[in-house]
């Protein structure tokens, strides 16, 4: 359809958008009769009026504009969209005119256009003329189509691998030099995915790449803020070459496909550097590639930064400034454990201190810090190098993790010699920490004596300010915020019904609308929600008595520790997160 049929037909209707929305029952005679009025009263078009009025939602105005316009609608949560079709127009083109591309139809050299508005005749000339094709014009819901230019046009990594596949076809391959192979390795389509890839990676600040074969395909995936985001999928054909082109990256072996394989480098985009963490593993339809980002640049962070604060910010810097004893921070894979720790370290970090740490990998480099990387192969493992570290007169040990009873005891042993100790521990919370080690074989009298403090924590999305919204929650989440933050409720009830402040307005919670800055989830960036638990003389007693974690966080709730789910709570009434996000990393 040309842009001049759309124009012709949308006027020859004799109906309004009002009287479509009363025929399909929607609103009511005297509300469209309503909406007329004020279109005739002020400067606003019937669509806006009855956006701002609340009486439609959007998937019903847009049904109505279709059936007006005799313009045809279509669902994008339901509808592929052909990746030759979203290559043809440009990002930009798409984001300018709220358009996305579904298909082309080579016999009548037509590209059907999902379209927020229709009846943008410039539009549709822009996207012909740009296309060499005639525009079939569909109607879609708005957010439908932001969204999804956000999710498939990648900020350009569609168009730049698509480009670079067809590059690649399958009987291009040519004999390469064994001299050459670097020069080549370089140059090759393949490699110009690779990079790709990587490049939206670092502009999306996902922490993980993701590729996977499928029977039919190859999926890329990335974790964006702790949540996996499928961005896209490539012909099977090119898996091979692709994990091969990382594998001679990460120094791995190409040949050997049939066990797990480790290795890094490291890749530059502009003034921003990430190292690269890359693991292999063979699965039934071919070997999958998991790649961790770490950040060269950016520095460290501030405790306070990170979502410490208050109460539990005082019981960490009490314990960090004792000359002795043992500091853990606890939390499951992903939990932002080691940036705690290192902001610690930066914390105390003088000329005056003799930093150690021992790790693996190392993932921050600190001016004045000794950083070790553990190398099994060669015999350097946590155990030995804590041992071979109390001969170089340090001050402060970092242990990545205690994993065996031999690390355990030789940390317990370091800071009973006068070391500070940092390490991590995987348990679900503070108070489980000490049960963990006693099942690795420390003494409780041991452990008493020695453990300063004890971290756990998660991290959770930040809601995006510039799309963050305020709204009423159900009574009974109320409820449930109000039975676990207990004496920490900022808020009184008001008639048992409606929920207010002491100043009498409502309790508000807060969630984001969606953008396409943060791929429309109405997250960016995160923040840690965090429980510290001081190892106090009654809670030492409890240690010695071998009691279980359950009574370890009773007595630490007495002493007035805030848990994990209390501190998310806080975080989410003062809009730094959304419940839901609190319930799904702090859910007992």
């Amino acid at each position: 359809m040309s842009a001049q049929g759309v124009s012709d037909q949308s006027f020859a209707q004799g109906n309004t958008l009002v009287d479509v929305l009363v025929s399909q029952g929607i609103i009511k005679t005297d509300q469209a009769q309503s909406i007329k009025l004020q279109e005739l009263q002020t400067s606003k078009n019937q669509e806006e009026l009855l956006i701002s009025s609340g009486l439609v939602t959007e998937e019903q105005l847009a049904r109505s504009k279709s059936a007006l316009y005799s313009v045809p609608f279509v669902d994008l949560e339901q509808t592929p969209i052909s990746p030759e079709a979203l290559a043809i127009l440009p990002q930009a083109v798409a984001s300018r005119f709220l358009v996305i591309p579904i298909e082309i139809n080579k016999e009548k050299k037509q590209l059907s256009l999902a379209m927020a508005d229709p009846l943008d005749i410039s539009a549709i000339g822009f996207v012909e003329q740009k296309t060499g094709l005639g525009v079939r014009p569909l109607t879609a819901l708005p957010s439908q189509v932001q969204k999804l230019i956000a999710e498939r046009y990648s900020v350009g990594l569609a168009q730049e691998v698509t480009q670079a596949l067809k590059e690649a076809q399958p009987g291009s391959e040519k004999t390469v030099d064994v001299s050459r192979l670097s020069e080549v390795i370089s140059e090759a389509p393949i490699a110009k995915i690779v990079k790709e890839l990587l490049e939206f990676a670092m502009k999306s600040r996902a922490s993980d790449i993701h590729i996977e074969p499928e029977e039919k395909g190859t999926r890329v995936r990335y974790r964006i803020d702790g949540i996996l985001q499928e961005k896209f999928t490539m012909p099977r054909n090119f898996h091979d070459s692709l994990i091969s082109r990382i594998k001679i990256l990460s120094g791995m072996k190409i040949d050997e496909k049939r066990v797990p394989q480790d290795g890094r480098f490291n890749f530059k985009a502009g003034t921003d550097e990430v190292d690269l963490r890359v693991s292999s593993l063979p699965t039934v339809f071919g070997e999958k590639i998991v790649m961790r980002l770490l950040k060269k640049s950016g520095g460290v962070p501030k405790l306070s930064d990170l979502g410490l604060r208050g109460r539990a910010l005082k019981n960490l810097e009490d314990a960090v400034l004792r000359p002795h004893g043992i500091i853990l921070v606890c939390g499951p894979t992903g939990s932002g454990k080691t940036t705690t720790l290192y902001s610690l370290l930066s914390r105390i970090n003088t000329p005056k201190v003799n930093i150690v740490t021992l790790e693996d990998p190392v993932e921050y480099k600190i001016s004045g810090v000794n950083h070790v990387q553990i190398n099994p192969d060669a015999g350097l493992s946590f155990a030995s190098g804590l041992r071979a570290f109390l001969r170089q007169d340090p001050n402060v040990i970092m242990v990545g993790e205690i994993r065996d009873s031999e690390t355990a005891n030789l940390a317990i042993q370091a800071a009973l010699t006068g070391h500070l100790v940092f390490s991590t521990l995987h348990t679900n919370d503070a108070a489980g920490a000490l049960p963990r080690l006693q099942d690795m074989g420390a003494e409780p009298f041991l452990l008493a004596s020695t453990i300063t403090a004890i971290l756990a924590q998660r991290v959770v999305r930040k809601i995006h300010e510039s799309c963050k919204e305020a709204y009423d929650p159900e009574h009974a989440v109320v409820e449930d915020m109000k039975q676990v933050l207990g004496k920490l409720w900022p808020f009184d009830s008001f008639d048992g019904a409606q929920d207010k402040s002491a100043q009498g307005k409502p309790v508000k919670l807060y969630r984001g609308k969606g953008d396409g800055e943060d791929g429309n989830t109405g997250y960016l960036g995160r923040i840690g929600v965090y429980e510290v638990i001081p190892v106090t003389e009654k809670i030492g007693r409890l240690i010695l008595e071998r009691a279980p974690a359950v009574d370890i966080q009773k007595q630490a709730v007495e002493e007035g520790v805030v848990t994990m789910k209390q501190d998310g709570y806080l975080k989410a009434l003062e809009g730094l997160t959304t419940i839901e996000e609190v319930l799904r990393v702090a859910q007992e």
